[in-house]
């Protein structure tokens, strides 16, 4: 019997060495290499912060390592120190201990962009373009944007004063607040714009998203529209699950929504509606574009692919990652990427390659050759790879290299700010019209900035009169090029009234912003938006 035993111990063992190579080796080379280049860098950085000919700081060049290290894998993976939890919370709940305002730094000043409606700062008459110079009776002229934010962050009913200068009103204005707690809405605006039409402006998904989406779908529901244009045009995404809670407001109980997919199994799963639906039957439109991403891209690509809604706009970023966040020590954290998701067709709508890198470090989208064809539930051909393509796809808006100028450098931001602190009130969005005056006003004063800008086809002609001087042509060609610099010359006098309608139409929009902030903006723009007509005549057309 002992024999027989030793026999099998003896056959146990040899079985094990002759399919090392085969089945475990791969596991302890790996082992053995993370645990021998973690020893390389523990040693490298021992050397360096002891020899070093300067002073380092250990901290700051573990943090840079560790940030290039995972730029090497993609944008969302991500590590987050003790110092930066703030940031995550934000990310996820949407909250936030402040004053409720977007600041930041233009040359040596920190100024207020957007005081956010019905909090502190905007209770407290706090404005775009007022210039911090003060906080608790401290000067800030010596901090940067980020410092002096986090001075205005802070505990929940803890009081803090701000002192600001006003341009154009000539003061230095102090106020006192309490902080509270900011929540920035994933809903900023919704409204029946015709008889029958609800309209809802989703801009996050953070926790609450699908209740703030319910309740004002069930209020334009009482009033009576028969059909819905979900807007998610520049939504980042946020939370996968709020995304499946916003489809079964519209889709049955346990249909399913989306699927994740990754390398270890207990990341795989598979979300269904999990209650009953409020509405089955109501048309609906999703406006995207292509800045919608991640959740974003759940809601159009589950619409399509379920035949549920009709999808409007430009084809979606396409980022079909999951991210997870993991605990690690002292209190950080690590966002990593632990699958892809894949959505009721079975496509996955990841544009770009991060796992086949190019030879420069550079990402490429997926091939062509790599692209497959899936079917809609009621045998509509759509394709993965890419994004979410629309049902009716329409023209991105392209700037003018004038109005773009004009955004970078501040003159729309400059004269709201003037109309603002000179005129104590406003037409409502929805009868507000720019004045010829006003315009004329606002090219006056382009003229006494000495506003200037570069098209790209001046630059394009400085760098080959660059080449031609380095080539030495410049006696041949010189007197040529000096003609077509002359006459691709930009003017700003005709260049104001050839991209009028377009300048008017960003100008006013700042102006607006300035009375009646986010909503007002959102209610001003549905006047005209060509994605907002084609949805209601799309939504018509059963």
């Amino acid at each position: 019997m002992k024999s027989k035993t030793k026999t099998i111990r003896f056959s146990l063992v040899l079985m094990f060495l002759l399919f090392l190579p085969f089945g475990f080796s791969g596991y302890i080379d790996k082992d053995f290499e993370l645990s021998k280049n973690l020893d390389i860098y523990h040693t490298l950085m021992r050397e360096l912060n002891m020899f070093y000919v300067d002073e380092t700081d250990p901290g700051e060049l573990v943090k840079s390592s560790i940030d290039n290290m995972l730029a090497r894998l993609d944008p969302y993976t991500v590590y987050i120190p003790e110092s930066r939890m703030e940031d995550l919370e934000l990310m996820t709940t949407g909250e936030y201990g402040g004053v409720g305002a977007l600041i930041r730094q233009r040359n040596d000043d920190v100024m207020i962009t957007d005081p956010y409606e019905d909090f502190p700062a905007h209770k407290a008459g706090l404005r775009a373009g007022d210039i911090i110079r003060k906080i608790d009776g401290r000067s800030v002229s010596d901090l940067k944007s980020a410092q002096i934010s986090e001075l205005m962050k802070g505990q929940v009913g803890t009081s803090l004063s701000i002192q600001v200068f006003r341009p154009h009103d000539e003061k230095e204005i102090k106020v006192e607040m309490v902080r509270e707690k900011i929540r920035i809405s994933n809903v900023p605006f919704y409204e029946i714009i015709d008889e029958q039409t609800g309209y809802i402006r989703l801009a996050g998904f953070t926790q609450g998203a699908a209740r703030e989406v319910l309740d004002a779908f069930t209020e334009m529901k009482k009033d009576g529209i028969s059909q819905l244009i979900l807007d998610l045009r520049s939504n980042p995404g946020g939370l996968l699950i709020e995304a499946v809670d916003i489809m079964n407001i519209f889709v049955p109980q346990n249909e399913e929504i989306v699927r994740t997919m990754g390398k270890v199994k207990q990341w795989n799963h598979t979300y269904y509606c999990r209650r009953e639906a409020i509405d089955t039957l109501m048309p609906v439109a999703v406006l995207i574009n292509s800045k919608s991403a991640s959740a974003a891209e759940i809601i159009a690509g589950a619409m399509q692919d379920l035949d549920r809604g009709v999808v409007i706009g430009q084809r979606s970023f396409g980022k079909g990652l999951v991210q997870t966040t993991r605990n690690l020590s002292y209190n950080s954290k690590l966002k990593i990427t632990t699958a892809k998701y894949y959505i009721p067709s079975g496509r996955c709508i990841q544009a770009l390659d991060y796992s086949h890198r190019r030879d420069d470090g550079s990402v490429g989208k997926i091939p062509d050759s790599l692209i497959t064809e899936f079917k809609t539930k009621n045998g509509r051909v759509v394709y993965d790879g890419g994004g979410i393509l629309p049902d009716f796809t329409l023209e991105t808006r392209t700037l003018s290299m004038l109005t773009t100028a004009m955004l970078y450098q501040d003159k729309f931001f400059d004269f709201a700010t003037k109309i603002r602190n000179t005129r104590s009130e406003l037409d409502k969005p929805s009868d507000f019209v720019l004045t010829e005056k006003d315009y004329q006003e606002f090219v006056g004063q382009l003229e006494r900035d000495s506003f200037r800008y570069e098209t790209g086809s001046e630059r394009k002609l400085e760098e080959l009169i660059r080449i031609v001087k380095r080539e030495k042509y410049e006696d041949v060609a010189g007197e040529k090029l000096k003609e077509l610099q002359e006459l691709l010359k930009n003017d700003v006098k005709k260049d104001v009234e050839v991209f009028e309608e377009e300048i008017k139409s960003l100008l006013s929009d700042e102006i607006i912003g300035r009375y009646y902030s986010q909503k007002g903006r959102i209610a001003f723009m549905l006047r005209d938006d060509p994605a907002i007509l084609k949805a209601i005549e799309e939504l018509k057309n059963q």
